[in-house]
């Protein structure tokens, strides 16, 4: 004889299994049946949500790299013509720029900047006549470069 609270388990066990069934779109008829489709439609969906976070990361990337900071630098007769432009405010970017001309032993001559809705900067760098090392276009923009990447990990 099956106890009373037997037979309410089992009627419990089966609506889970049904509820189940319905939740995981399965067409199985059997208990078993239903569990391996539940085990399959979980396994799809971890692979949906792996999916979309590649593409999440590829997006931000992209959008990331998109909005990093472009630098230019050209050798003019007496020091560099530099542009940093980027698509988005920089706040602090400047000083940090300002920074690495000092560094590298470059007067800052005439500058441009903008800051309101994008960041572009373009200045024009004269070499520190006290200065017995001359830098070259390729160091300039190489330290520039870094201390962007700097800045933005600074920023998170």
């Amino acid at each position: 004889m099956v106890s009373r609270e037997h037979k309410l388990r089992e009627t419990a066990l089966h609506d889970k299994l049904q509820l189940l069934r319905s939740i995981t779109h399965s067409h199985a008829m059997n208990d078993t049946s239903i569990v391996l489709d539940a085990s399959n439609y979980i396994k799809e969906l971890k692979q949906k949500v792996e999916r979309l976070n590649e593409e999440v990361a590829t997006a931000e990337t992209s959008i990331h790299h998109n909005l990093w900071p472009r630098v230019t630098v050209e050798t003019l007769e007496k020091g560099f013509l530099v542009n940093v432009h980027s698509r988005k405010s920089c706040p602090g970017l400047l000083v940090s720029i300002l920074a690495t001309f000092e560094e590298l032993g470059l007067n800052v001559l005439e500058a441009r900047v903008s800051c309101a809705d994008s960041f572009h900067l373009q200045a024009l760098g004269g070499d520190n006549e006290e200065d017995e090392e001359n830098a070259d276009a390729q160091m300039v923009k190489i330290a520039i470069s870094n201390t962007i990447k700097n800045w933005i990990e600074s920023i998170g």
